[in-house]
């Protein structure tokens, strides 16, 4: 692996963990509002999303706050499943701890999805994601099929940078959301 990347990784995410819980929250909710103004957001019926963990932007108010129909994810055997959800049904504690649907929560295809909202530790402004190092959205987004679906990175502003170490695997997010707004990646065409 990378160790800048390693090193990146440890830095962004105490940086992450050090935001007071009322800046964290507050940060969150401004980060929705930006998304909710969003046209992809706004014309898109199903989204898939995240459930928080270590701090990261809280997708809880886009939840609460808007009709859309929601996908959240299974770690399973090295792979992201998707599911419907709604808040009303509950979740369980998979793989790292992270909340999850029901493995019997209606399973959703590429076809099903209009937008892909994704979690980082830090995106650059080509796109370019520094996620956990697990993988699971790189062999996600190596299937054409996913890979046609558009995403946005979520992430707070101080982990938006210029320029991030980048492997051959590695492809770009059409955008990155922060608390500050919803970014075209540089060199993407402008369909935000």
């Amino acid at each position: 692996m990378n160790c800048s990347k390693q090193l990146l990784r440890r830095q962004f995410l105490h940086q992450r963990r050090s935001l007071a819980i009322d800046l964290w929250q507050s940060q969150s909710e401004l980060l929705g509002d930006r998304l909710i103004e969003c046209p992809q957001f706004i014309a898109a019926q199903t989204i898939l999303a995240y459930q928080s963990c270590r701090q990261e932007p809280s997708l809880d108010y886009l939840f609460t706050h808007t009709d859309k129909q929601w996908g959240l994810p299974r770690c399973v055997e090295g792979e992201l499943m998707w599911h419907r959800w709604q808040t009303s049904a509950g979740l369980v504690a998979g793989r790292y701890g992270i909340r999850e649907p029901d493995p019997k929560a209606p399973s959703l295809i590429p076809g099903d999805i209009d937008l892909m909202l994704v979690p980082a530790v830090a995106i650059d402004r080509d796109g370019y994601r520094l996620g956990y190092g697990g993988g699971y959205y790189d062999r996600l987004r190596a299937d054409p099929l996913w890979r046609k679906i558009p995403t946005i990175g979520i992430v707070f502003d101080f982990a938006y940078v210029d320029r991030l170490p980048i492997e051959p695997w590695d492809l770009p997010l059409d955008a990155v959301c922060t608390e500050l707004g919803v970014t075209t990646s540089r060199g993407n065409a402008p369909t935000f």
